[in-house]
């Protein structure tokens, strides 16, 4: 393109602002002029709606933790879980990739990280190599009024955007991530943060990807990148169109995604000539339906029973949400409805969720029993009729439960035996100040009988945390053609590539943590320094 055809020029442009902001601030602290885009009214994307917390193992907070790990332990964790699903360099990178990212990040002194429990997502299926306690670390939390005129600019939790809770105070979770990289990037000095600013696509010369249109409120921009373009936008998981074209399960309604997952920074890569893999795949998860339609998000089961549509016991309830999700899958919905199982549970809990912890607020029974999705009934008997399975093995599941519930040994799927278990069951009310009020099985601490009337059911949908299928790259990010050659100046990071965990959620925190580290790795090749980034534990400080 004739450089007078450009409206404005920078260095490195990279879209979306949620975990490729980790990207943008090493550019913009390096002194490269980087504009960042962002699609919507509001900064975050679905970084917003998820716990903040990523997946980077023996990086500096780890350590200031003291945590019994290393690297090399938790790479060979990661390519046991993801196999050959994914390219094994970048698995590679991934893993060696995080504590230099989170050194970088930790040189702004907005950017404080902590190290958290939560066991990883394996642990039970590789006990020498998964960690029981976790290797997550989270943001510290941050006084909203430390963002200043950017506080109004942020994107709401997944409770209040979806479902309009109030916000707690101070931010958390991934608002308070993004805030904290928001807060980075700006105060270097050498960023533009911009909203309501879409990739629409990128200029080639010479084979060359040499900058960006960008749909704006005031028509087309044409900014010339000198050193790149990384597109981290997102999936496609709100693109109804876009799950049916490859096969997506669920539906765009059921997702937890935020609302610029369009699978435009997808679709403009497509166009450039990317190729691109796992198109069919998501981050799943089972949801309690909602009376609006949306799906709220179970992340920590501790009671009750699910059963599929023929009364019949399928899953280990409590297993980490992706692995029951793909459980779900394979599930037959209800004629006509998004329902692919019940949720039963006794009096024990009342006509409230049997949940440690809801992402999503859960209203009262009234509303969901108007809206036909839950329902009580004094016996298990009546209960089927209501919910439409067979009463006889509703009733045989239960039973069967419940001996498990009595020996504490459940022998058809094992609930209670893993570390992630177990991590539910004793431990995760206390960091939610609930443990006083929430029951623990004995001698399983998993399993309650459901034994005692009046019995609830709750309609469960497949819904999911995002699509993971996207642009095929490489160790470094860039874009590659199906010929395995790169697209110059064109990088990818997060929801919008291929993911590295292949059809696997290997530990908590991959999503956000791929998407951190792939954009940062971008950055770093953009600037010629890709050789800084250490990739053997000779370089590693590990734990």
């Amino acid at each position: 393109m004739n450089s007078s055809l450009w409206d404005e020029e920078c260095d490195i442009i990279v879209a979306g602002s949620g975990g490729g902001l980790a990207g943008a601030f090493a550019a913009a602290d390096a002194g490269f002029h980087t504009i960042v885009l962002e699609s919507t009214d509001k900064f975050g994307g679905i970084t917003c709606y998820s716990g903040g917390a990523f997946w980077a193992p023996g990086n500096p907070a780890s350590q200031r933790a003291g945590l019994d790990d290393s690297n090399d332990r938790a790479l060979a964790y990661f390519q046991k879980v993801v196999g050959n699903e994914a390219d094994a360099d970048r698995q590679r990178a991934f893993v060696r990739t995080g504590p230099a990212m989170v050194a970088t990040m930790e040189r702004s002194p907005h950017t404080a990280f902590v190290w958290g429990p939560f066991p990883d997502y394996y642990a039970d299926m590789e006990p020498e190599l998964g960690h029981a306690i976790g290797r997550l670390i989270f943001p510290a939390a941050l006084p909203i009024e430390e963002l200043g005129d950017l506080a109004d600019k942020l994107r709401l939790s997944m409770a209040a955007d979806i479902s309009g809770e109030a916000e707690p105070e101070p931010l958390i979770g991934g608002r308070a991530l993004v805030a904290r990289m928001l807060l980075a990037v700006r105060d270097t000095g050498n960023a533009e943060l911009r909203l309501n600013s879409a990739l629409k696509g990128v200029a080639v010369e010479d084979g060359r990807v040499t900058g960006a249109l960008v749909s704006t409120e005031h028509g087309v921009r044409r900014i010339r990148a000198r050193r790149g373009v990384l597109i981290a936008t997102g999936g496609f998981e709100c693109n109804q169109e876009m799950r049916d074209k490859h096969d997506v399960s669920g539906d765009a309604h059921l997702t937890a995604g935020a609302p610029g997952a369009q699978g435009g920074g997808i679709r403009v890569g497509i166009a450039a000539g990317a190729d691109v893999g796992l198109m069919d795949e998501c981050w799943w998860m089972p949801g309690v339906i909602q009376p609006n339609g949306r799906s709220g998000f179970i992340a920590a089961l501790n009671g009750g029973v699910m059963v599929n549509n023929k009364g019949e016991r399928f899953v280990n309830e409590s297993m980490p949400y992706d692995r029951f999700g793909r459980v779900l899958v394979q599930q037959e919905p209800q004629p006509g409805t998004n329902i692919r199982a019940w949720w039963i549970w006794d009096a024990r809990f009342g006509d409230r969720l049997p949940a440690v912890y809801n992402p999503m607020p859960i209203l009262s029974f009234s509303e969901y029993e108007a809206a036909g999705l839950w329902h009580s009934s004094p016996t298990l008997e009546m209960l089927a009729e209501k919910i439409g399975v067979p009463a006889d093995a509703l009733a045989a599941s239960i039973a069967r439960f419940n001996s498990f519930a009595e020996t504490g040994v459940d022998a058809d799927y094992h609930r209670g035996e893993a570390p992630y278990d177990r991590f539910l069951a004793t431990e995760m009310a206390k960091l939610f100040g609930v443990a006083d009020t929430t029951p623990v099985g004995s001698p399983n601490p998993s399993l309650f009988p459901v034994s005692n009337g009046p019995f609830y059911a709750a309609a469960i949908g497949l819904g999911d945390l995002g699509t993971k299928g996207g642009l095929k790259t490489d160790v470094d990010a860039r874009v590659l053609r199906a010929d395995g050659s790169v697209i110059e100046g064109l990088y990818a990071a997060g929801n919008a590539m291929e993911s590295v965990t292949g059809r696997h959620y290997a530990a908590p925190g991959c999503p956000v943590g791929t998407c951190m580290v792939f954009s940062y790795r971008a950055v770093m090749n953009m600037m010629g320094r890709s050789d800084e980034i250490p990739f053997d534990t000779a370089a590693l400080s590990t734990c």
